[in-house]
């Protein structure tokens, strides 16, 4: 028999431990709440922007797809996993949102990752947005680039970076920010761009189903959908109430993703259940262009009705309605408090948030009812810690790791 050497080997994991106490004790621990199919609950919390994940006509074309195409890809995007359904789904998506060309990815996340590294060498020089998503900064981080992350919002910045770069530029940005909701300066940043022969790569993933005309997106607001030196990804999980992403732009561009992108290459293909849900949730927007309004009016009408009960949040320019914390331990308590009433809210905390102050985040959808916005007011006014209010919320250092989740 083995000698036993338990308790003289030293445990490879014994840091995870202290890493998690550390957590703790600073409030910021985080687990898993599964959630039941028929929940009760109002929920603020997802990002079902337009209300079609469970449309009828959604759910029954990911239930059509499956039985047409199967419960997976099979394969790559190479190999097996490209489908009529997803030629389909780029074809609609690159039309609708006003660009020449469209590629389908497993996810967001995938999209963004494909988009920054394969647009970028280590001769590039990435300018990133401060607030960008953390899709965006670790597709910074894998593209060997020269990073330069400039303020949020401030176009003068990104000027001062390019002036003083000679050579390959790309400017990373979000439309819609993650945690406060507010929209990209993107008029602003493509003239920057177009003086210094950058390109512009702008995450729509808060904005596809949202801004623009009928819900294009905010390139498309900005009279900025197919110019030839900028690049939309898109994540079908939001607005589209589905799973996946997309890059879209010159046709060019998406060749080069065809053949370069790892997580193009080397993914699976995304299933067809949700790539026909996408599909028939695209076609449902374009037929419905009011839910794109819908949802922006909602968004204004929480953060009046928040603001005016006292409450800081941030002015909304998309679905995102961003409220105050006072620390992170309170900002939990207050979404736990939420939920035991009934309405699920996000709690964003560090790292999630670049700036270290802890959050609530409601999300605005087109379906809540005018009996539902009233409940979701005056269940957040309601279980409000005093110190959320203007002035006197507090701002806790963030911790190591990474910055910005959705």
């Amino acid at each position: 028999m083995p000698q036993e050497h338990r308790s003289t080997t030293p445990d490879p994991f014994d840091w995870i431990d202290e890493r998690h106490e550390r957590r703790r004790r600073a409030g910021l621990l985080r687990s898993l709440r599964p959630r039941p199919a028929d929940s009760s609950l109002l929920d603020l919390a997802g990002n079902d922007y337009l209300g079609l994940t469970r449309h009828p006509e959604v759910v029954a074309a990911a239930r059509d797809a499956v039985r047409r195409w199967g419960a997976g890809a099979t394969g790559s995007r190479l190999v097996t996993g490209t489908t009529e359904l997803h030629t389909e789904l780029e074809a609609e998506l690159a039309d609708f949102c006003g660009f020449e060309a469209a590629l389908v990815f497993s996810s967001g996340y995938a999209a963004n990752l494909a988009a920054v590294t394969a647009l970028t060498d280590r001769g590039t020089q990435v300018v990133s947005d401060a607030a960008n998503h953390a899709s965006l900064i670790d597709g910074c981080r894998l593209s060997r680039a020269t990073t330069v992350v400039v303020p949020h919002a401030a176009p003068d910045a990104v000027r001062k970076t390019l002036d003083d770069f000679d050579g390959r530029a790309l400017v990373v940005t979000d439309a819609v920010f993650s945690v406060d909701g507010d929209a990209a300066p993107l008029g602003e940043l493509a003239t920057v761009c177009r003086e210094r022969g950058a390109a512009l790569l702008v995450d729509e993933a808060h904005s596809l189903g949202v801004l623009g005309d009928g819900g294009r997106g905010a390139l498309h607001a900005a009279g900025l959908a197919g110019s030839p030196g900028a690049v939309a990804t898109v994540t079908l999980s939001k607005a589209l109430g589905a799973q996946g992403g997309a890059v879209l732009g010159p046709a060019r561009v998406i060749g080069h993703l065809v053949n370069t992108a790892r997580t193009f290459v080397f993914d699976t293909g995304l299933a067809p259940a949700a790539t026909g849900a996408a599909l028939a949730a695209l076609r449902l927007l374009r037929g419905e262009a009011a839910r794109a309004a819908r949802v922006r009016a909602v968004a204004r009408e929480l953060h009046a009705r928040l603001t005016a009960a006292g409450l800081e949040a941030a002015p909304p320019d998309a679905a995102v309605v961003s409220v105050r914390a006072p620390s992170p331990q309170a900002a939990v308590r207050w979404a736990a408090d939420c939920r035991d009433a009934g309405v699920a809210v996000g709690c964003f905390r560090p790292p999630s948030v670049p700036d270290g102050v802890s959050r609530l985040r409601l999300t605005a959808r087109a379906d809540l009812t005018d009996d539902q916005l009233d409940t979701a007011v005056a269940v957040v006014t309601r279980t409000a810690p005093h110190a959320s209010r203007p002035g006197d919320a507090s701002a806790p250092p963030p911790p190591e790791g990474p910055r910005r989740g959705r």
